[in-house]
C-alpha cells in the first residue's frame, strides 16, 4: 500500500481516545452533515491539519468554519445538525 507523504500528523488521539486519521477526512467534495463537519473542527482543533488547509480542501470561509467551531464547543454535535440551527442561535 502507498501512503501519500504529508506534513504534519497522520494520525492524532482524541480525548476520548479515538483515533483521528487523514483517511477519516470526509473528501473535498462532499455533501456536508453534522458528523463530517464535527470531524473536520476536531481535525484542525488537533492539529492533523491546517485550519487554512482546511478553509482551502473544503472551499469553506473563515465565518463558516468558526460557525462551525463555536457549535461544537457549545453545544456539540446536534448542533451542526441544519435541522437544530434555529434552536441553538443566539436571540
Amino acid at each position: 500500500m502507498f501512503v501519500k507523504k504529508t506534513e504534519g500528523p497522520r494520525t492524532v488521539t482524541l480525548p476520548d481516545g479515538a483515533i483521528l486519521t487523514v483517511a477519516d477526512l470526509p473528501p473535498p467534495e462532499t455533501r456536508w452533515v453534522a458528523s463530517r463537519k464535527e470531524t473536520v473542527v476536531a481535525a484542525v482543533r488537533h492539529g492533523l491539519i491546517t485550519r487554512e488547509d482546511a478553509l482551502r480542501r473544503y472551499g469553506l470561509s473563515e465565518e463558516e468554519f468558526e460557525a462551525w467551531r463555536k457549535a461544537v464547543e457549545t453545544h456539540g454535535r446536534a448542533a451542526l445538525k441544519v435541522t437544530a440551527l434555529q434552536r441553538f442561535r443566539q436571540p
